[in-house]
């Protein structure tokens, strides 16, 4: 077997990636000849910065040469964050996704915003009817799919404070300058 299941790479890289205060978003194991490839996708709460992948990448790496699983077939690690088309299904995707546009559908209608903040698993989205400024309250558990848009222009101030702002930590929309930060408190329920 040239590549564990991605069942068995969860179990090897479960408490590594605990222990750096990521969660484990996602694995893909795909065999692909003499020649497989591993995906490990994480994020945590402050982000990532730049530096922070290559040595966590190392570390799995490690752990991957210290079992026999992959024997000696070639493969290919690679270690990521999510990307900006990764469907938001989990509270803590909602609430690191604070500040960003968004895509919503629901089961009757879509509907593009801005997202807020969440309590409860109800989510506050800043939406915009005719120029006007709004916000909705919308429950997680009706959300059919969301996901999170790519913006070309900059979101304005107003907008931005009715989100209450980004998450400390994450990625800022398109206008740092017109930002607010806000730290969330530690949660632990959803992961």
């Amino acid at each position: 077997m040239p590549v564990p299941s991605k069942e068995r790479v969860v179990e090897l890289l479960s408490d590594l990636i605990d222990a750096h205060g990521f969660d484990l978003e996602d694995v893909t194991v795909v065999a692909a000849g003499k020649h497989s490839a591993v995906r490990i996708m994480v994020d945590r709460e402050q982000g990532i910065d730049l530096d922070t992948l290559p040595s966590l990448s190392r570390e799995i790496s490690d752990v991957f040469d210290g079992v026999s699983d992959f024997g000696e077939a070639p493969y290919t690690l690679e270690v990521t964050t999510p990307g900006i088309d990764r469907p938001l299904t989990l509270e803590r995707h909602w609430r690191r996704a604070r500040g960003r546009a968004v895509r919503i559908e629901l089961a009757d209608e879509k509907f593009d915003g801005r997202i807020g903040a969440l309590d409860s698993g109800v989510v506050t989205v800043v939406t915009k009817t005719k120029g006007v400024l709004s916000t909705r309250r919308v429950a997680l558990t009706d959300v059919v799919k969301a996901v999170v848009q790519v913006e070309f222009s900059r979101p304005k101030s107003e907008e931005m404070e009715l989100a209450g702002g980004v998450v400390d930590g994450r990625p800022a929309p398109a206008d740092a300058e017109n930002t607010v930060n806000v730290e969330e408190p530690e949660e632990g329920s959803d992961k």
